[in-house]
């Protein structure tokens, strides 16, 4: 699933066969027989059979192959979290769990990189020609199916193609990015040496152009905010090691926008469109209409021509789609897992386990602005369900997920 993603990209089937990927890694669970399940499952499942009844509101038959798409990526998610919480159990070597992330960590640099370098590059995929007319000309579904490395807006004063491949949008790009990172750093930690983890520390900086291009502020800001709640507890257990690979991101980080002009693209994009109006529109006609269906919502997000934004209400941005499409309580449900795990995973001791629990910290600045109903939601349940089990051996044994030779000093 992780290791793969360039391939699966250029074949069409990054979206589509995802799920499919899941009921593999679902076929292997059930091969093996009991599974430990990570904490917190009884809130995720509770979410799921919350989805799977809001399916009644649902007033369009056109409606429902995407809320099962839907559904599928919030059901692959809970697999690979049990799937990787297993694995990172009881592999003897803990590490080695994380590879697959690292592996889709290279291929999100490698595909943003090819965002830059041929941005109007666009490919009809096997997939492409293989679904009918009228499934692949539905825009949703195009897409997921149609290849381009970049998304383009005409709207900016200083208009730029922005990297998004694996992605159908770049908000997707980013959003992976900022998740993903903590765990990048997390591995070289973990790994004191090896030639995967010299090749993660040279691809950091590498990685800075294609996300920095993306322009996406919740990206920055959800970082920013995990590293200040990294910050924060690494001053307050005195983790020097910890605090000095934060200094060491941020370094990199001011090195790259004195190359890169962000801020200022960043402000050139919203100066010329209408993006934040188009936004609060949507936020605003959720909030209206929720009122009228609070328990279940709508089934899915609704086209409208009520709001000044292009795109249905109960989208940009996950919040708005559970509430809007789920109901109150499903919403109360996803954002309890996340706020549940990051409790969990803040306890770890080690300076990888620290960096790792970041990661639904970062998810829950980017809910109200990134929709997770895709691949990226089960990048953040690997991601985590690698932290609560590396967070279990170290309670255990403390210097257990450690680097042998930093085992006896305290993290």
């Amino acid at each position: 699933m992780f290791g793969l993603v360039p391939l699966w990209w250029v074949t069409g089937g990054f979206y589509l066969g995802w799920p499919l990927l899941g009921a593999l890694l679902f076929t292997l669970l059930v091969t093996r027989g009991r599974v430990p399940l990570p904490p917190a499952t009884g809130i995720w499942l509770l979410f799921l059979a919350l989805v799977v009844a809001s399916a009644t509101r649902l007033t369009l038959p056109t409606s429902l192959p995407t809320f099962v798409l839907r559904l599928a990526f919030y059901l692959t998610a809970l697999i690979v979290a049990v799937y990787v919480y297993t694995v990172a159990r009881e592999h003897p070597d803990q590490a080695a769990a994380l590879v697959p992330l690292c592996a889709f960590w290279f291929g999100l640099v490698a595909l943003g990189w090819l965002g830059v370098l041929v941005p109007r590059m666009e490919l009809t995929t096997p997939v492409e020609m293989l679904l009918p007319s009228g499934v692949s000309g539905v825009p949703f579904i195009n897409d997921m199916v149609h290849l381009s490395t970049a998304e383009y807006s005409a709207k900016s004063l200083n208009p730029i193609y922005r990297p998004a491949a694996p992605y159908a949008y770049t908000n997707n790009y980013g959003s992976a990015y900022a998740m993903t990172l903590p765990c990048v750093v997390a591995y070289t930690m973990l790994r004191r040496r090896g030639p995967l983890r010299w090749a993660l520390l040279a691809s950091v900086p590498v990685s800075l152009v294609p996300a920095f291009l993306t322009l996406n502020r919740a990206m920055f800001l959800s970082l920013g905010v995990g590293l200040a709640v990294l910050g924060a507890r690494a001053a307050l257990r005195g983790n020097t090691r910890v605090a000095a690979s934060i200094g060491g991101m941020v370094v990199l980080g001011g090195l790259a926008s004195l190359f890169i002009p962000v801020a200022e693209m960043i402000g050139n994009r919203v100066d010329a469109s209408d993006t934040n109006t188009d936004r609060l529109s949507l936020y605003s006609e959720v909030l209206r209409r929720v009122g009228d269906s609070p328990w279940l919502g709508y089934g899915a997000p609704m086209d409208v021509d009520t709001v000044t934004a292009e795109a249905p209400i109960g989208t940009q941005g996950q919040l708005w789609m559970v509430l809007f499409s789920h109901g109150v309580p499903a919403l109360v449900c996803f954002l309890a897992w996340f706020v549940a795990v990051a409790l969990s995973c803040a306890r770890s001791i080690s300076a990888a386990g620290q960096w790792l629990s970041v990661v639904p910290v970062v998810c829950l600045v980017q809910v109200p602005f990134y929709g997770m109903a895709n691949q990226n939601l089960a990048v953040a349940f690997f991601a985590v369900a690698f932290a609560l089990a590396l967070t279990e051996r170290e309670r255990r044994s403390p210097t257990d997920g450690l680097p042998q030779r930093a085992a006896a000093v305290p993290a």
